[in-house]
């Protein structure tokens, strides 16, 4: 078995060498001068050699001493190194998140939950803006966006693409019918959300529907506020039908058409490159695609469909 010196003596050995000073080396490993004395006598006793020269109150390594120091310091940062390799991070503290109010209400917040309960040691604070977020200028962790994917300087993880559908209630009528067929819209209001004012004129054209204007009706300043006035029976709102799945299965909104028209835009977590190994964005990231792609969660059509007579 190999003889080796305290590990206290070498860290004392090598902090008094840097600072020249016995008192310096104790306040930086939160010790006492005589403590450091102490293992400085103790190193010098068990190696047989003297390794520094006391001269008042700084000290001067010995020939001996500079020789045993490079050796130390190589070991020490041998063993730090080994160390770091081995040691796994774990998530605690904040998360911060900055969302789209059309993904968080209907769709993540109601998920959250389960999120919390897997990892109660990391709390998940969420803002919400249409805005994309300057992770530079922000406190901000890590973000959902929607868009093409391609943001310099950040990992985009996809989510899920988008597919747009006309929802309602399942208790809206129109004169005194119900919404069956697209050309039904005519007679509809369109329930519009302000900053994609162009969904309802796309996805009209795709359904081969003319003679509507596709303006006409209430502009809402969030997604989730337009899905509210759908569910109170105010009119036809168009939603991405991943994020409205909850409400879907729950039958608290019904898609009355089996057309659903793919975007070309998706939604992304994403996050500057420099974090792609920090625990707490590893951790949510890992849970969030395993939520995403759950059965049901990516527009599948096994759901919801339909107006119940």
């Amino acid at each position: 078995m190999r003889r080796l010196p305290p590990l206290q003596t070498l860290h004392a050995f090598e902090s008094a060498a840097r600072h020249s000073s016995f008192l310096r080396a104790a306040s930086e490993l939160h010790v006492t001068a005589s403590a450091i004395s102490h293992r400085i006598r103790a190193l010098e006793k068990f190696l047989g050699v003297a390794l520094f020269r006391r001269d008042g109150r700084q000290v001067r390594l010995t020939s001996e001493g500079e020789s045993y120091l490079r050796a130390v310091r190589e070991g020490l940062a041998l063993i730090a190194a080994a160390t770091e390799r081995l040691h796994v991070p774990r998530p605690g503290g904040v998360l911060t998140l900055s969302v789209a109010p059309s993904f968080a209400t209907p769709w993540l917040a109601p998920r959250l939950a389960g999120f919390q309960l897997q990892h109660p040691e990391l709390e998940v604070r969420q803002t919400t803006s249409i805005e994309l977020v300057d992770f530079a200028k922000s406190d901000v962790d890590a973000a959902v966006r929607y868009g093409g994917g391609r943001w310099p300087g950040v990992c985009a993880h996809r989510l899920f693409a988008e597919e747009l559908v006309p929802v309602a209630s399942p208790q809206y009528r129109i004169g005194r019918g119900r919404l069956r067929k697209p050309e039904d819209l005519r007679q509809a209001t369109l329930l519009h959300v302000m900053f994609r004012l162009g969904e309802w004129r796309v996805w009209l054209k795709a359904a081969g529907v003319t003679g509507i204007d596709d303006q006409r009706g209430p502009k809402f300043h969030t997604t989730p506020l337009a899905l509210e006035a759908a569910i109170a029976g105010h009119g036809v709102a168009i939603a991405d039908r991943a994020l409205i799945a909850d409400h879907l299965k729950s039958k608290r909104l019904v898609a009355p058409f089996d057309i659903a028209l793919p975007s070309e835009y998706a939604y992304y977590l994403v996050y500057p490159e420099d974090r792609k190994d920090n625990p707490n964005i590893v951790v949510f990231k890992e849970w969030l695609l395993a939520e995403a792609a759950r059965p049901g969660e990516a527009g599948s059509r096994d759901f919801g469909t339909g107006q119940s007579n």
